[in-house]
């Protein structure tokens, strides 16, 4: 049993990480509100980032940048033995650049679609919404 609650304890940000996925899909399917379902898309888009991140974290790494490679001839990095493992993997952390540019240009679409729903049907409540459809 106490290998179990140090295992949770030692995790403790993967929790975090599935709480916060949790709370922003439970927004997204729950909430009738375009705007709150839009936060919770982002607070999903969030969660899953710093997962990446997290992951792609290593402890007692360094960069994975080559120090000392040459000796003034360029020759240097052949004799120089690289350990992968020494190095943290940068790929994680470059594709989560990539997916912050996404999920903001996303949020900014959904918020101008939510501003044009809104000045179409003056309203944001997807009940209200649908209600309106149905009787055109």
């Amino acid at each position: 049993m106490s290998d179990l609650v140090s295992t949770i304890i030692a995790n403790y940000n993967y929790w975090i990480y599935i709480t916060l996925m949790m709370i922003g899909l439970y927004a997204m399917i729950a909430k009738n509100n375009l705007v709150k379902k839009i936060v919770g898309m982002n607070i999903f888009q969030t969660a899953i980032i710093l997962f990446y991140v997290s992951i792609g974290a290593k402890r007692g790494a360094t960069i994975p940048i080559l120090e000392h490679a040459h000796n003034g001839h360029g020759h240097g990095a052949a004799s120089h033995m690289v350990h992968a493992v020494d190095y943290i993997n940068p790929l994680p952390h470059v594709l989560m650049l990539t997916a912050i540019v996404v999920a903001v240009a996303t949020l900014g679409v959904a918020l101008a679609l939510a501003i044009r729903v809104y000045n179409r049907y003056n309203t944001l409540e997807e009940d209200e919404i649908l209600a309106q459809i149905r009787e055109k």
